[in-house]
Formats: C-alpha cells, sequence, structure tokens
C-alpha cells in the first residue's frame, strides 16, 4: 500500500509536542533578536565612523569623489594656452593672433612622426596600410605638407616644438633650430623628414654631438653646411630642447606627433582629412 506523505513524515499532534515545539521555536527567536541587536550596535557604530570621515574630509561622499582624488581631473587646455605657448616657442611662422594656430609636437626621429611628415612614403608603407599616402595608392593625407601650404599662402600661424618621441632626434632638432635662424627651417624639416634623414637619426648621428659634420654634410643641398655645423658646435640651443619640452607637457602632450589646431588636439598621426573640419571651424 502506498505511503502517505504525512505518514512517511509522521508529527503526531498531541498537546505535549505542540508545548515542546514552541519552546524551541522560543528559543530561536531569542537567538535571533539578540543577533539583530548586535548588528544594528555595528552598524550604528559603521554609520558613526563614516560620518565623521566625511565631515572631515577623509572620505568622498561619492564614488566620484573618491575617484577624483586618486585620479585628479585634468584641467583642459584652452586657446589662450596654446597661444602662450606659441608664443614662447623658438620655431614659429605668423602670429598667435591669427584666426588658424597650428602646433606640432615632434620628434625627427619618431616614425609617426615621419608618417605626418609626408616625405617618407616607404616608412608610411611599413607603419600600416591605413597610412599609405594618396600619392602612392592609399588614401592617407600628410597633414605637414597641408600646413606648410597654409603657412606659406598665410592663412595660418605654425610653431614647432620638441619633445622626445623616439630618443634619437636632439641634433636632428637643434638642426632645425639653426635652419629656422637662416630662414630654412621648411627646408631642413622636409630634408629629415624622408627616408635617409630617418635611417641618418636613427642609426648613424642619433644624438652625438660629434656627428655635427656628418648631419650639416647630410643638409648641405638645402643649407649652407658650414653654417649649421658651426651653429651645432656652439651648442646655442642645447638648453633649448628641455624648454621645449616644459612647453609640450603645458600643453598635456607626452608623446609624438601631437598636433593642436587652436584649441583642439590631435594626439597622433592623423590624416589631414579629419583635420579639415577644425581647420574650416578656424578659418569661419
Amino acid at each position: 500500500m502506498a505511503i502517505s506523505k504525512r505518514e512517511a513524515h509522521p508529527i503526531p499532534e498531541t498537546s505535549s509536542n505542540t508545548f515542546i515545539y514552541n519552546q524551541q521555536w522560543t528559543a530561536t527567536t531569542y537567538i535571533l533578536v539578540f543577533l539583530l541587536i548586535i548588528a544594528s550596535f555595528l552598524s550604528g557604530s559603521l554609520y558613526t565612523k563614516v560620518t565623521y570621515l566625511e565631515k572631515n574630509g577623509v572620505l568622498g561622499t561619492t564614488t566620484t569623489a573618491v575617484q577624483a582624488e586618486v585620479t585628479p581631473t585634468v584641467a583642459p587646455v584652452t586657446l589662450e594656452m596654446v597661444k602662450d605657448v606659441f608664443d614662447k616657442s623658438q620655431i614659429k611662422f605668423g602670429d598667435s593672433k591669427n584666426k588658424l594656430v597650428f602646433i606640432e609636437v615632434a620628434d625627427p626621429s619618431c616614425p609617426y612622426c615621419h608618417v605626418a611628415g609626408g616625405y617618407d612614403g616607404e616608412l608610411n608603407k611599413q607603419v600600416g596600410s591605413q597610412f599609405t599616402l594618396v600619392s602612392d595608392g592609399g588614401t592617407y593625407v600628410a597633414p605637414m605638407p597641408e600646413i606648410e601650404d597654409l603657412v606659406k599662402n598665410n592663412k595660418a600661424s605654425f610653431a614647432y616644438i620638441y619633445f622626445p618621441g623616439h630618443g634619437n632626434g636632439e641634433m636632428g632638432t637643434k638642426a632645425m633650430y639653426c635652419a629656422f635662424d637662416e630662414g630654412k627651417f621648411w627646408e631642413v624639416h622636409n630634408k629629415l623628414m624622408g627616408y635617409e634623414g630617418y635611417n641618418l637619426m636613427n642609426n648613424t648621428i642619433q644624438n652625438d654631438k660629434s656627428k655635427s659634420k656628418e648631419l650639416a654634410d647630410f643638409l648641405s643641398d638645402v643649407i649652407d653646411p658650414s653654417a649649421i655645423q658651426k651653429c651645432l658646435d656652439s651648442g646655442k640651443y642645447d638648453n633649448r630642447l628641455s624648454d621645449d619640452m616644459n612647453l609640450a607637457n603645458t600643453l598635456q602632450v607626452n608623446g609624438t606627433p601631437g598636433f593642436y589646431i587652436n584649441e583642439t588636439k590631435f594626439g597622433g598621426a592623423y590624416s589631414y582629412k579629419d583635420m579639415e573640419s577644425a581647420v574650416s571651424s578656424a578659418l569661419q
């Protein structure tokens, strides 16, 4: 015969058993009440401690506040800051009052600076297919030739700031400072940003001051080599590198290349196509 559920778990319903069950339930209740009292005490203590810390500025009152203490919010770079850096730069064309102001933070030994330079097509291909120049069948428009054209047509101002993005560009940068003094910045810049210039900076000259003649000879087809070598050997711009690095930090640029179009930042080797809207907006 099948056993019913009640028969399988018999609980005799006698008055005696009911009394015992009620006793057990009452004891359990006492224990629960006791635990709740302790929990309430601890909760009150914790609340008091948190309130104290909040009032004394030790603990942020929100998650956002705590995160802000760990990672401080950096104030955005303003147009006034960009113009101030422009005015303090060594290499500059035009006036900071111009409607359109470009600043490039770069290193002549940096591969992505060469990509943005547009005079080292083979390196562009090696870095990535997305950087293949239009002239080589790609879609990438290097920004520097476009910026140079705007500057030479008096539509924009431009400043060049050094930052050690690759580490071998000190002598090349000082050569550009010297070339600017002679009115030959673009010629020297574009020569250094070519394929041969990249190899020379990274494999031969690096930051070796004793190789000033080799660097001057390399640039001899675009500038008087004796003038460049004399300037390099004089140490005239040895301290200028750190000044430029400080200016780059002011602009919150810690890698190369970094561009500013007025207060709009383009961190990296952006195609000029990506910059055109900012340029058009500034020129309106």
